[in-house]
Formats: C-alpha cells, structure tokens, sequence
C-alpha cells in the first residue's frame, strides 16, 4: 500500500484574513500617529519662521531708530542684502503678517502663534 504524502502549499483563508486583520490594526494605530506628527511638524516650522520675522524686525527697528508703532514692509526686511534672504513659507499654507514692532507677527493658520 502506498501511501500518499499531502503537502501543504500556500495558506488557508484563517491565516490571510488573521494577516489582513493585524495589517489593519496596525494601520488603524499609526496613521493618525503620523498625523498628528505632520501637524505638530509644520506648527513648529512655522513658529521658527515667525521667530526669524520676529528677530528681522527688531533689528530692522533698532538700525532705523523706529518706534514699536512702526510696521515694516516685506521689502524692508525680506531681500538678497537684507534680513532675511527669501520670504519663509508656512508649511500649512498660511499667510504671515508682520504686524508693528511692537506685536509679534502673526500666521493665518490656527495654532501657528509666536509666544513671548
């Protein structure tokens, strides 16, 4: 009598779902992990930005003896020669106002705020 070897190829259909329901999971956990760390990312980005505009601004005001009423433009502080070389970006799509020497700048973008 002969004797026939089974063997087995592949995988069952328990296995594949049991992979598919744990790809799923971990899915499930670490998108908005990667979110919120895009979100957190750009918010410090922008902040660096308004810290950069912050400082031009100040020694825009001191080199020209302005008071913390004066509002520059961008063309006084943004240039080759000047302060800052191109004009910062929010990474979030926002629009940055400079505000008077004696506010700090702003960005559109809720949540992206210069704190003193």
């Amino acid at each position: 009598m002969k004797r026939c070897k089974t063997s087995r190829l592949g995988f069952t259909l328990v296995e594949i779902m049991i992979v598919v329901a744990i790809i799923g999971l971990l899915t499930a956990i670490a998108i908005p992990n990667f979110v919120k760390t895009r979100t957190l990312a750009q918010s410090r980005a922008c902040i660096n930005n308004l810290k950069q505009i912050e400082s031009a601004k100040q020694v825009w005001g001191v080199e020209y003896g302005k008071a913390p009423s004066d509002t520059p433009a961008q063309s006084d502080l943004i240039g080759p020669l000047l302060y800052i070389r191109d004009m910062p970006k929010c990474p979030a799509g926002g629009v940055y106002e400079f505000n008077s020497i004696g506010l700090t700048p702003t960005c559109s973008s809720p949540g992206h705020t210069l704190e003193h």
